[in-house]
């Protein structure tokens, strides 16, 4: 094993280069920090994984582990050379002690996961393997590895549990719905870890032009003479700053159902922070240390994470997020902007008057039109 790139056959020719190593890295290093307070303070109530160990007997690891080994193939230096390799070199870059089993498990759908309650397995679908090139799957390899590291899998695997019951119980009204709050809440973390996993992965392989490329691979294909990265990161632009306050409402319920962000926004948010002076910190070898997780505040990460997202609702392009910000501000003309930034949702639109004092579509003589 070795920080040296690999060229394997039946992926892209890559030269050669050595990659940093981060001895003892945390966690805490790449989470993104909703993720990281989130974590913190779960990791800092007393017996809360123990609790969540005592369900194993509920929790299916077990058939799980016995159906990966019976019904895929593990990686090793006999099987999937290439991919065992890339894995030893993520945990050696990452620093993770105990290499987790990894296994490639036949299914067009192009995923990765990282599960397991005791210890973390890794499985990659015959869809993904093909569809990445081996700088790109050296970056989803790291991004499972970053999981492992930071605990996800735990997580993850009562995530996919709580995901089935809720579907065997969905005939107990009361039932399903406490049990779908859970997981709501659970997929609203689980966004925010994938973004953390997304930095692990950049660490492990280090080019971010290969981990835009295989975020715009999972949304398009393997069409790369067909896609621009620069093209791609601007949809996200769009994504974030298009419409108005109906589409971002639409926004949130569409990605209210998904354990993943969508992969423009992925894109996004690791080149913005591949930007930062936190990634270059990291990369000239200053960063936080294992051996200082058990000094870490929980009222600091929160803090961080309020300061995150205060910084993150000033400078977005969202609509919504914008009216947050005048609110906030105490604008003025707050009325009209909201009823003009949901027009379309009112039967009778041209009924209101309008902020600024001029006259409506609308008279004495004249009754407003409905819209269809």
């Amino acid at each position: 094993m070795s920080d040296d790139g690999r060229q394997n056959n039946g992926s892209e020719n890559v030269p050669s280069r050595q990659r940093r190593r981060f001895p003892g890295i945390s966690s805490r290093a790449y989470e993104h920090p909703a993720d990281r307070s989130a974590l913190v303070a779960l990791r800092k109530l007393s017996g809360f994984d123990t609790v969540f160990k005592a369900l194993s007997g509920l929790l299916p690891e077990r058939s799980l582990r016995l159906l990966f080994l019976s019904d895929s193939v593990r990686v090793s230096d006999q099987q999937f050379t290439h991919l065992n390799d890339m894995l030893r070199d993520a945990c050696y870059i990452l620093d993770l002690e105990k290499v987790p089993p990894m296994y490639v498990n036949q299914d067009p759908q192009p995923n990765a996961m990282c599960i397991g309650l005791d210890e973390p397995i890794i499985v990659v679908t015959t869809g993904l393997v093909e569809l990445l090139d081996e700088e790109e799957m050296r970056a989803v390899i790291g991004h499972e590895v970053g999981h492992a590291l930071s605990g996800h899998a735990l997580y993850r695997t009562i995530l996919l549990f709580l995901t089935n019951l809720a579907v065997r119980v969905a005939w107990i009204p009361l039932g399903s719905i406490a049990i779908m709050a859970i997981v709501t809440a659970l997929r609203e973390w689980f966004r925010k870890s994938e973004l953390s996993a997304d930095r692990a992965g950049l660490l492990a392989g280090q080019d971010l032009r290969a981990s835009m490329r295989g975020l715009m691979k999972l949304a398009g294909g393997n069409h790369l003479h067909e896609m621009n990265v620069d093209a791609f990161l601007q949809q996200a632009d769009e994504y974030e700053a298009g419409g108005d306050l109906r589409d971002s409402v639409l926004k949130i319920l569409n990605v209210l159902p998904r354990t993943h962000p969508f992969a423009t926004v992925r894109a996004a948010e690791l080149k913005k922070w591949a930007e930062s002076r936190d990634y270059q910190r990291i990369m000239d070898g200053h960063y936080p240390r294992r051996d200082e997780d058990k000094d870490t505040s929980v009222s600091d990460s929160f803090r961080e994470s309020a300061a995150h997202y205060a910084t993150s609702v000033k400078s977005s392009k969202d609509p919504l997020m914008k009216l947050v910000t005048d609110i906030a501000g105490g604008a003025g003309g707050l009325g009209g902007r909201v009823r003009r930034g949901f027009d379309g949702f009112t039967s009778s639109p041209s009924s209101d008057t309008p902020t600024d004092g001029s006259p409506g579509n609308g008279s004495d003589d004249t009754p407003p039109r409905s819209e269809d």
